[in-house]
């Protein structure tokens, strides 16, 4: 059943997240409140708790609603789940606490690239290209992860100049390691795409030119086929910022490189790319949010002995604004999804999305919120008494 609401104003992988010790100071709440774990909601952050490097006043409502500030006095467990990457889990937790002005804690965050730490059981002390993302950031995300070799693209044109000619040689910030390696002797084990691309050129090249070196080495004779594994974070072929139309995002870069492996090997025998992906929609991400929720959880109230019964009862909401990430992941993982208007999806009012609808459509994350707090409330009314 898929449903509209108007706002009242009228408008696998085995391997899962670091265990952490829930921050019960990251949430604001009201005194007295009590945990309400048969509910817990997962978040999208741009286009729905803040827009650009705005943030949304109903964002900051939405949050100190689940935080008990509610007639029922109960707080829901909360994670927010983003196919946005490129800053560690603690530092998207920081600036979206002091955008919001809500305490989140890096346990609540869910990074396109966090489930990617589960590659570290096999991946962990090879020979990795690491791409996107500002500078030698995703270099150190990665490492943090306990990747032990890694390099960027950065890197392999500080080495060689001439693989990239169209831009001059990245600083010394900008690189992952000491000049001075040759990567010709040193093969790649798998290369994996953390964040946005920013120089589409130079990465489409650098990926291209490991995947069909031979033994996925930098500046081999290239061979027909794919010489290492690539895994890749957020297929979001666009998002929503500031800008009032939607912007590419790293899916667009996907995109671009299936193109151009397809381009390179025209006319030879040679097999489609090959790719593992994560970030949303793929239940991987969703069961990394599941194991968040479980660690919330078991810190709540001074700890859980039943978590079984607590996932047999809960009930998980996603509220996001992209019905081809945010609701087709949530509807596949059997969650309850709720579409926004504040971000890509900008449907007429009574409208739901064709192609993924979602449980619920509402004008904002407030009015989520709202609903949410409400349904359950009816829902837990209707099993208690039904016992």
């Amino acid at each position: 059943m898929y449903c509209v609401l108007r706002s009242c104003a009228g408008r696998a992988l085995s391997t899962g997240p670091k265990s952490h010790t829930f921050c019960r100071r990251a949430l604001q709440t009201t005194a007295g409140a009590d945990w309400q774990l048969q509910t817990a909601v997962a978040f999208d952050i741009d286009g729905v708790l803040v827009k650009g490097k705005q943030a949304l006043d109903a964002g900051r409502r939405a949050l100190s609603i689940l935080s008990g500030n509610n007639k029922h006095h109960k707080r829901i467990p909360f994670v927010l789940l983003t196919n946005g990457g490129g800053v560690s889990e603690a530092a998207k937790a920081a600036d979206i606490s002091q955008r919001l002005g809500v305490p989140i804690h890096a346990s609540q965050i869910v990074l396109a690239h966090s489930p990617m730490q589960s590659l570290v059981q096999s991946y962990g002390d090879k020979h990795v290209l690491v791409v996107g993302g500002i500078k030698n950031r995703c270099a150190e995300i990665a490492r943090a992860y306990g990747f032990s070799d890694v390099s960027t693209p950065n890197d392999l044109v500080a080495w060689r100049p001439a693989l990239w000619p169209f831009m001059r040689p990245p600083a010394a910030d900008h690189l992952s390691q000491p000049v001075g390696r040759d990567f010709s002797r040193h093969p790649f084990a798998a290369v994996m795409v953390f964040h946005d691309s920013f120089d589409f050129g130079r990465d489409l090249q650098v990926v291209t030119d490991v995947l069909r070196s031979q033994d996925a080495t930098a500046g081999l004779p290239f061979v027909a086929r794919q010489t290492a594994p690539l895994f890749m974070s957020n297929e979001d072929l666009v998002f929503s910022n500031e800008y009032p139309l939607p912007r590419f995002g790293q899916g667009a870069f996907h995109v671009c490189l299936r193109a151009m492996w397809h381009q390179l090997n025209r006319g030879l025998d040679t097999p489609q790319l090959e790719y593992t992906l994560f970030g949303k929609p793929h239940r991987v991400q969703y069961r990394y949010a599941e194991q968040l929720l479980d660690q919330i959880a078991r810190s709540a109230d001074g700890g859980l002995r039943d978590l079984e019964s607590v996932r047999a009862a809960r009930r998980i909401y996603a509220v996001g604004d992209n019905p081809a990430a945010d609701i087709a992941g949530a509807n596949a993982a059997g969650w309850t999804s709720v579409l926004v208007r504040t971000g890509v999806f900008t449907g007429p009012p009574g409208s739901n999305d064709a192609t993924h609808p979602a449980h619920m459509v509402v004008e904002n994350v407030e009015d989520a919120v709202n609903w949410i707090v409400e349904t359950e409330a009816r829902r837990l009314a209707e099993s208690s008494s039904a016992l």
